[in-house]
């Protein structure tokens, strides 16, 4: 981190995240760092188009007044855009008080809760995403790599050096990968980030991705993290690795004595987030085009089950004891607003401590053919928000407030979606009726 005494920069790209998961900000003088930064509370109306929802706390109709950014000085990155531009992640407060339904208020309130039970959470994620390139028509189409091939690196999966750029530009910001390389799909990439202490692990995802979209944008390409882009190719994922330290220090889902390594704990947290596995789902993906990628047999946390290092299954348990001891949830996709996933894994994770819930039997069929649930995530965005709505324990956790503006504007982003006519229906049906 840069603090003030040696802070060269001209100016500030001050960034906070709003509901959709955009970045949102200001460019701001350095020398007016010491001041808040302003925005229309009515932004968390708006939607990807930007009409605007009258959702709770989006005071659309109580005047559209003003809210306040707030950041740490010691919180400023070095840019990617120049070397006398930093960047920083803010608070949003409303009249001196956190925004309630801003997801880094709702992040840092689960944070809160687990450290009022002692412990510590830990967090890394995993993204994938993929690369596009213009069509010729105005639209966008896979970039060309005809050479790509999973688990590649190098000129054959990456023909420009476009994630050298990326990772470069990363190392300069301060925003620490763990590794970068081609996924199963093509042209699909895996960006993973450095595990850490919950609130800056998710900052640095946050700049990582739109540093990783500018960084593309400047070559031409698009870098899109939607769940599921193209119909006959697999879906983007955004997996959260968790892990809770208690007050020694120790990683508390360890456990030397049990048969698995894993503590009492680390199952209340998998029985948890299985008995919320459908209330967490509007959060987790919440576009409609993440239930394309939510199918059977797609690896991508439909089903209620875990499993010990198991790909088929949602919450999964990696192979490593010790320190490295962790929970990876498999449901949310790559335009999952990470914030939010993240408070709903710990927040559901927290629920099966505080209710002392057991674990399920762990998955040990396929996942592919066979599993042994029957339970899975809704088939669509508008029951994912029924469900959501039904889960009132889950509710109340992540907090009623944002669940009451979250519910209102994906309601009006599903109506939009069932008036549209899609190029599907004029294929399938105009040439006959």
């Amino acid at each position: 981190m840069t603090t003030t005494t040696n802070n060269p920069y001209k100016r500030l790209r001050v960034l906070f995240p709003d509901h959709l998961g955009l970045a949102r900000g200001k460019y701001i003088p350095y020398s007016q760092m010491a001041h808040d930064v302003r925005h229309c509370s009515a932004l968390f109306a708006l939607a990807f188009d930007r009409t605007m929802v009258p959702a709770p706390g989006s005071k659309l109709l109580e005047g559209l007044p003003d809210f306040d950014v707030t950041f740490s000085h010691d919180d400023i990155h070095p840019g990617w855009e120049d070397d006398r531009t930093g960047v920083v992640i803010g608070d949003a407060f409303f009249h001196g008080q956190p925004l309630p339904h801003a997801p880094r208020t709702v992040l840092r309130n689960a944070i809160a809760e687990w450290e009022a039970l002692g412990y510590v959470p830990k967090v890394g994620i995993e993204l994938e995403a993929f690369v596009l390139q213009p069509n010729g028509n105005g639209g966008w189409t896979e970039w060309d790599t005809p050479t790509a091939y999973v688990y590649g690196t190098g000129l054959a999966v990456d023909p420009i050096g476009l994630f050298d750029k990326i990772m470069e530009a990363a190392e300069r910001c301060n925003l620490p990968i763990e590794s970068l390389n081609s996924e199963y799909d093509t042209p699909q990439f895996e960006l993973t980030l450095a595990y850490g202490d919950v609130l800056q692990a998710v900052d640095n995802i946050f700049l990582f991705k739109v540093l990783a979209r500018e960084i593309a944008a400047k070559h031409g390409l698009r870098l899109t993290f939607m769940g599921k882009p193209f119909a006959d190719r697999g879906g983007s994922g955004l997996h959260v690795n968790f892990s809770l330290q208690d007050k020694a220090g120790n990683n508390a889902m360890y456990d030397a004595s049990a048969s698995d390594g894993l503590s009492a704990l680390a199952k209340h947290c998998i029985a948890g987030m299985i008995e919320h596995h459908a209330g967490m789902a509007a959060v987790c993906a919440p576009t409609v085009n993440a239930y394309k990628r939510l199918r059977p047999a797609q690896l991508a946390g439909y089903w209620a089950n875990w499993g010990y290092d198991h790909r088929g299954v949602t919450v999964r348990v990696p192979h490593e004891r010790g320190k490295a001891t962790r929970l990876e949830h498999r449901m949310s996709d790559g335009a999952a607003n990470p914030y939010l996933c993240t408070a709903a894994v710990l927040q559901t994770a927290r629920l099966g401590l505080v209710n002392q819930l057991p674990a399920p039997t762990p998955e040990e069929q396929d996942c592919l053919s066979s599993q042994s649930t029957d339970k899975h995530v809704p088939n669509d965005l508008n029951l994912a928000l029924d469900a959501f709505e039904a889960d009132t324990e889950f509710v109340q956790a992540i907090g009623a407030d944002f669940a009451a503006q979250f519910t209102a504007t994906k309601r009006a982003e599903w109506e939009k979606f069932t008036a549209a006519v899609t190029d599907w229906e004029l294929r399938y049906y105009l040439p006959f009726l």
